[in-house]
């Protein structure tokens, strides 16, 4: 990749954000701060009731009691402590809304 391209700069000072929601949609935001300095912040952050996102376009906030999952990419390995699983790995993905979808049942 040649020096100085987008692709470079934004995987060393941007964190992209999912949430998925309790009623199996997701939504992914890029933020322009570098994961480990996002690291110290995240208690904070996903504590509180609303999350505002200031885009180009638009300003999204996001209600914290409807969001049952946040994924981080690139991962943020500063965390440590209690309930944080280091070296883990993914064995399946999840399978949202499946249940009667594809003739399957509980």
């Amino acid at each position: 990749m040649p020096k100085g391209s987008f692709a470079e700069y934004n995987a060393t000072t941007a964190t992209q954000i999912t949430f998925y929601y309790d009623n199996g949609h997701d939504e992914t935001f890029s933020i322009p701060i570098p994961s480990a300095e996002l690291a110290p912040l995240l208690s904070q952050l996903l504590n509180q009731a609303w999350l505002t996102f200031h885009l180009v376009d638009q300003t999204v906030m996001i209600n914290m009691a409807k969001v049952e999952k946040v994924e981080l990419k690139p991962p943020v390995m500063e965390l440590e402590g209690e309930g944080i699983f280091l070296n883990s790995q993914r064995v399946t993905a999840l399978h949202r809304g499946a249940v009667g979808r594809f003739k399957v049942t509980e």
